[in-house]
């Protein structure tokens, strides 16, 4: 049974912006983030808290986080890599973070410049010190679909360090196709195989469309109970550390689609596509969500005018 309503985790403003040429300004990113709590999403993740050498285009996260308008209705989260960048999330009023590691040490070490050991030992210094300030603590667990460097990976491997971050106390556990290589079979296995001993609540998918799948791969484990995706605006992102890997899938492509299958989200798909339309303008290019751009082309013209003409 499909759920009656899903929960679309935005992540445009962080692994969005992470993977684009263009660094934006605090007033920019600010402007972007408004316009997806306008259009209805209730969880926005607004940046990182890394050293701005690492990634520039998160620079200034502080700021953001800082200068965000807050409502009760709004979680606004942020990554956070150590013990300083939990330090600035605190001071900056974050009530939510996450952490990340991967599933295989090649990413892993890749990404974080940590063995998937060190990443483990280091979650089990920093969330203490979370759950004693009150903080919801989100763990990303990537390449769980497949590695850009090591192929493909056993999920009894992910599973296991799964089972280690719920220990820990991680109040939600999002699995990541970080090359976008999955398919709805894979997807059903890797699911079935956790919800044999995880709720399905504590469950999120962040699902990269490289193969165009990353809808199917939704349905599928919508079908298992799942209820929480991650998507970035217009399908901006990508890994880093992932060659070859596509954007995120599109939040107004997932949105459209629940839609019209009667599943509630809570969004303004109009104000959605307003969002991505600035999403647009502030990058600079043509994003890839695809129905971004079908909303966008029958604005012109001619097309409004072959509209209705038929």
């Amino acid at each position: 049974m499909l759920p009656a309503r899903v929960t679309i985790y935005e992540v445009g403003p962080r692994d969005g912006l992470q993977n684009e040429s263009a660094n934006l300004s605090v007033e920019a990113r600010l402007r972007l983030i408004a316009a997806l709590a306008d259009a209805g999403l209730r969880r926005i993740e607004l940046g990182s808290f890394v050293r701005p050498e690492w990634i520039p285009q998160l620079a200034d996260t502080d700021a953001v986080a800082r200068r965000v308008v807050r409502r009760p209705d709004l979680r606004y989260a942020a990554l956070v890599p150590n013990r300083a960048g939990l330090d600035r999330a605190l001071a900056t009023g974050m009530r939510e973070i996450a952490l990340f590691m991967s599933a295989t040490e090649t990413h892993n070490l890749k990404n974080t410049n940590k063995t998937i050991a060190q990443s483990l030992a280091h979650f089990a210094e920093i969330l203490p010190v979370a759950k004693q300030h009150g903080l919801f603590v989100r763990a990303y667990l990537s390449t769980i679909w497949g590695c850009p460097y090591e192929g493909k990976v056993d999920p009894a491997r992910a599973l296991e360090i799964a089972r280690r971050l719920r220990a820990m106390g991680c109040d939600e556990l999002c699995l990541g196709d970080t090359i976008g290589v999955g398919n709805p079979k894979q997807t059903r296995e890797i699911l079935e195989l956790f919800l044999r001993e995880m709720p399905a609540g504590l469950l999120a998918l962040h699902l990269h469309d490289t193969h165009g799948t990353a809808l199917a791969n939704c349905l599928a484990a919508m079908e298992l109970g799942i209820a929480t995706f991650d998507t970035s605006i217009g399908g901006m992102g990508g890994c880093p550390y992932a060659p070859g890997a596509a954007g995120n899938l599109a939040t107004e492509d997932l949105a459209s689609m629940l839609a019209d299958m009667g599943i509630d989200t809570g969004i303004d798909l109009v104000k959605l596509i307003e969002a991505g339309a600035l999403a647009q303008e502030l990058v600079g290019h043509k994003l890839a969500g695809r129905r971004l751009q079908a909303a966008l082309g029958r604005r012109q013209p001619g097309e409004a005018r072959i509209a209705e003409a038929t």
